[in-house]
C-alpha cells in the first residue's frame, strides 16, 4: 500500500466523512499524533474510502480501505491501478462527471456503478472531495455515503434507469464540449427524449420569452453581459420565480392550467402546446428548471416525463445536471462573446472617423476575423487633404494581437502626417519606410495609398495616383471592363530600398474603385486569385448601382461567409453627369447620442434635408425615426446617422455599436410596441450589414414612396 497515498486519502475523507470526529486535545495520555489516529479511524472505518486518479483512459483505482474491499470483494492488490472495477459501459459516463468538477475543486456527489467480484453490479453513494496531484486537480476521494444498493433480483432495472441516465448526461457533456455548435440544444433535446423523457425544450427570455436551439441564443436577445433587474415573486406565475437567481429549483407547470395572459408561466405553457403532439407518452404536465450562469439566470429548460414514469430519481438528476452544464456552457459563450465584442469596439476605436467627402461617394467596411476574439492590424483611412484632394488607404500589419494594432496605430498616424504635407504616393511610402525602420516596427505590413484629385482638364474625370507596399492590387471597374491597378508595385513597408514608384489612371464617371486586404477574397478552400477573380466579377455585376453603399452591399452579399482573417473594405465612386451632378454630391451625416430625445432630433434634420433637395419627407421622417428608435433602445454607445439622395430615391442608414441584426416580432400580449421593422419593410426596401463591432441598418425610400401603406396580406 502506498502509505502517502492511504494517509492523503484518510486525512481528505476525514474532512469529508459525516462520521468524522475529532480527536479530544484535553486528554492528557495522547501521546500519538491527533492526525494519525483520525486517519486510522477512517482508514478502519466501515464506509468504504477509495482514491481514484484521472488517468489518461478514464478513472483509475489507486487506494481503498477495508469497508470498500467487503463491499465489492476485491482487495487492495487487486484494484491498485485497475479501471474494471467499474462497471462496463460507465468508465466513459464516470470520467465526464469527475472531468467535470476538476475545474472548481468543490466537494460533490456521485453514485459510482461498482462490479463486484462475484460479477454483480451495485450503486455506491459516495461525496467526491478532489484533490490536487501534480499542480492539477487529478486526484479525487471517493467516501461512501450511505448503504450500497443491496445485490437482488430487481438490481438490474436500478442498473438499467441508471445507465440510460449516466449515459445521457456523458452525451451532453460530449455535446456541450465539442464547440459553439449554433443547434448544440436542437441534440441535446434529442438526447435526452431518447434517453429519458417524452420531451425537451429550452428557452431564454427576449422581452418574451422564446423557445433557442443554440447555447449563444441569449446573447442574440440581449447586450452582452447585460439582464434586466426584474424580481418575480407573484406566487400566481411560479415559471417567473425561476427567473430570479437563488438554489437549483424545479417547478411543475400543468399544460392546461390557467394563469394570467402574458405571464412567464403562460407564454411557456403555449410554447410547448404549440411544440408538441398529443400521445400516449406525453403527460399535461412539464417541470421545468432554471439555466443558471454566473450570477444570472439565461433561461429555462422544460422536460415532460412519459406516462409510465413519474417523479423518478433518475429524471430529476438527469434534468437538474443537464440545465447546470447548459447553464454553464451558455455563460461561458456569453462571456467569450462580450470578450469579442470588447475587442471590436478597440478596433473600431482605433480606426478613423471619416472625413466628410461631398465630392466622391465613399462606403467603407470593416470586419474582425470571426475566430478570434482579438484586435487585428487590418486598416483602412479616407481623408481630405486639400480642397480638392482626397487621400485612401488600405493597409495589413501581420498579426491578430495588441502588437499588431500598437503597429497599425502607428503607421496610420505617421502616415496622415506625411500625407498631409506630400502628394505623390510614391514619395509619401519612401518616407514612412525610413520611419518604420527608424521607429523598429517588427510586424510586416502592407498597404496601398491612392490620391484622388479632380482633372484640371476634363470636368468630372478624377485623376488617381497610387502606391503599393506588397499590397494586393485595387480593382477599377469602368464602362463594364475591370482593370487590376498592379502597377507601382514595392516591398512591404519597412523594407523599401529606394525611391517607391507612383502609377496614375483617369477615372470617368460612373466609375468604381475598391481597396482592400486578403481576409476579403481568401479562403481556406481556395487560393486568394480565385477569390480577387470572384471579386472583379462581382464589381462588374454591381458597377450600376446608383451609389458606392449598393456596390458595398453586392460584394458583402457574395462574400457573406465569416472572415478567415480581417477584412477592410474602401468603395470609391465617382458621380455621373446626370443624376449624381444634379444631386451636387447631396449627402448628410449626423453624430447622435444614445438617448430618446435623438429620435426627435433625427426627424428634424432629415426632414430639413429633404426639403433643401426638394425630396418629400414624410416616409424618410417616418422610417429615419422608426431606425434611431430602434438604435436608441437596442444599439449601444453612440449613433451614426447618414442620408443620401440617390437621384431615385432617398438612402437611409443608422449604425449603433450592437452586432445583432434587427428582428421581426410576432404579435404578443407581453409584448408593446416592436413593429417598427414591419412598417420600414411596407415602405421601403431595407437590409443590414455588419459593420467594426456593431452594424448598419440602411433603407431606400423610392421617389414616389408615400405613406399609403398596402393591405395586410393574411
Amino acid at each position: 500500500m502506498h502509505n502517502s497515498v492511504a494517509r492523503n486519502a484518510a486525512q481528505t475523507a476525514l474532512d469529508a466523512s459525516p462520521a468524522a470526529t475529532h480527536a479530544d486535545t484535553r486528554h492528557p495520555a495522547a501521546h500519538e499524533d491527533p492526525k494519525d489516529a483520525a486517519a486510522q479511524v477512517v482508514l478502519e472505518s466501515e464506509r468504504a474510502v477509495a482514491v481514484v486518479d484521472l488517468g489518461r483512459d478514464g478513472p483509475v483505482l489507486r487506494w481503498v480501505n477495508s469497508a470498500f474491499e467487503r463491499i465489492t470483494g476485491v482487495t487492495t492488490p487487486e484494484v491498485r491501478g485497475c479501471v474494471d472495477v467499474f462497471s462496463p459501459g460507465y468508465r466513459s459516463v464516470v470520467l465526464a462527471e469527475i472531468a467535470e468538477h476538476a475545474i472548481d475543486g468543490a466537494t460533490f456527489p456521485l453514485s459510482v456503478p461498482l462490479l463486484r467480484a462475484d460479477g454483480h453490479e451495485i450503486i455506491l453513494d459516495t461525496m467526491v472531495t478532489p484533490r490536487e496531484l501534480d499542480g492539477a486537480i487529478r486526484r479525487f476521494v471517493l467516501v461512501q455515503n450511505g448503504p450500497p444498493e443491496p445485490v437482488r433480483t430487481d438490481v438490474q432495472e436500478l442498473v438499467h434507469h441508471s445507465r440510460h441516465t449516466l449515459e445521457a448526461l456523458a452525451k451532453v457533456s460530449e455535446v456541450i464540449h465539442e464547440g459553439e455548435d449554433a443547434g448544440a440544444l436542437t441534440v441535446i433535446s434529442r438526447v435526452l427524449s431518447r434517453h429519458m423523457f417524452a420531451w425537451c425544450g429550452f428557452f431564454a427570455e427576449d422581452s418574451v420569452l422564446r423557445k433557442i436551439t443554440g447555447l449563444d441564443s441569449t446573447v442574440s436577445g440581449h447586450h452582452v453581459g447585460s439582464r434586466r433587474g426584474f424580481t418575480y415573486s407573484d406566487e400566481e406565475d411560479p415559471v417567473a420565480q425561476l427567473l430570479s437567481v437563488g438554489p437549483m429549483r424545479r417547478v411543475r407547470l400543468d399544460l392546461d392550467g390557467a394563469y394570467t395572459p402574458g405571464s412567464v408561466s403562460q407564454q411557456l405553457a403555449d410554447l410547448i402546446n404549440a411544440g408538441i403532439e398529443a400521445g400516449p407518452r406525453l403527460r399535461r404536465e412539464a417541470i421545468v428548471a432554471p439555466l443558471q450562469g454566473r450570477g444570472s439566470v439565461l433561461g429555462l429548460m422544460a422536460v415532460i416525463e412519459p406516462g409510465d414514469q413519474v417523479g423518478s430519481p433518475e429524471a430529476t438528476l438527469l434534468l437538474e445536471s443537464t440545465a447546470r452544464r447548459v447553464g454553464l456552457a451558455m455563460d461561458h459563450v456569453r462571456l467569450y462573446q462580450g470578450e469579442h465584442v470588447l475587442a471590436e469596439t478597440l478596433q473600431r476605436a482605433m480606426l478613423p472617423d471619416l472625413d466628410h467627402i461631398d465630392s466622391l461617394d465613399v462606403w467603407t467596411y470593416y470586419s474582425p476575423n470571426a475566430e478570434h476574439a482579438q484586435v487585428g492590424g487590418d486598416w483602412y483611412d479616407v481623408v481630405h487633404l486639400g480642397e480638392d484632394v482626397v487621400g485612401a488607404v488600405v493597409g495589413d500589419v501581420v498579426g491578430h494581437d495588441v502588437e499588431a494594432a500598437a503597429a497599425m496605430g502607428q503607421l496610420r498616424s505617421v502616415l496622415r502626417t506625411f500625407a498631409s504635407e506630400l502628394r505623390d504616393p510614391g514619395t509619401v511610402l519612401s518616407r514612412l519606410d525610413g520611419m518604420v525602420q527608424s521607429m523598429r516596427i517588427r510586424r510586416p505590413a502592407s498597404l496601398v495609398y491612392a490620391t484622388l484629385q479632380p482633372s484640371e482638364v476634363t470636368p468630372g474625370e478624377w485623376l488617381l495616383r497610387y502606391s503599393s507596399a506588397g499590397h494586393l492590387p485595387g480593382l477599377l471597374a469602368s464602362a463594364g471592363e475591370l482593370t487590376e491597378l498592379s502597377g507601382a508595385r514595392g516591398r512591404l513597408m519597412g523594407f523599401g530600398d529606394g525611391q517607391r514608384e507612383t502609377a496614375e489612371v483617369t477615372l470617368v464617371p460612373g466609375d468604381v474603385l475598391v481597396l482592400y486586404t486578403d481576409g476579403l477574397v481568401e479562403r481556406r478552400d481556395h487560393p486568394v486569385h480565385d477569390g480577387v477573380a470572384r471579386l472583379g466579377e462581382v464589381m462588374l455585376a454591381a458597377s450600376g448601382e446608383h451609389d458606392a453603399a449598393g456596390v458595398g452591399e453586392q460584394v458583402l452579399r457574395r462574400f457573406a461567409a465569416p472572415p478567415e482573417d480581417d477584412v477592410a473594405v474602401v468603395i470609391v465612386r465617382v458621380p455621373t453627369m446626370d443624376a449624381d451632378q444634379r444631386r451636387g454630391g447631396r449627402f448628410r451625416r449626423w453624430r447622435l447620442a444614445p438617448a430618446a430625445d435623438s429620435v426627435r432630433r433625427a426627424r428634424k434634420l432629415v426632414t430639413e434635408a429633404c426639403m433643401s433637395w426638394d425630396r418629400s419627407s414624410a416616409v424618410v421622417e417616418l422610417i429615419t425615426s422608426e431606425l434611431v428608435a430602434n438604435a436608441v433602445v437596442h444599439g449601444e454607445g453612440r449613433l451614426l446617422l447618414r442620408v443620401q439622395d440617390t437621384g431615385g430615391g432617398v438612402r437611409i442608414e443608422v449604425e449603433d455599436g450592437n452586432p445583432v441584426p434587427p428582428t421581426h416580432l410576432e404579435p404578443h400580449a407581453a409584448r408593446v410596441g416592436g413593429y417598427g421593422m414591419q412598417i420600414v419593410e411596407r415602405l421601403a426596401d431595407w437590409g443590414w450589414r455588419p459593420s467594426g463591432p456593431g452594424k448598419v441598418v440602411w433603407a431606400k425610400v423610392h421617389a414616389d414612396a408615400t405613406l399609403e401603406l398596402p393591405a395586410r396580406q393574411d
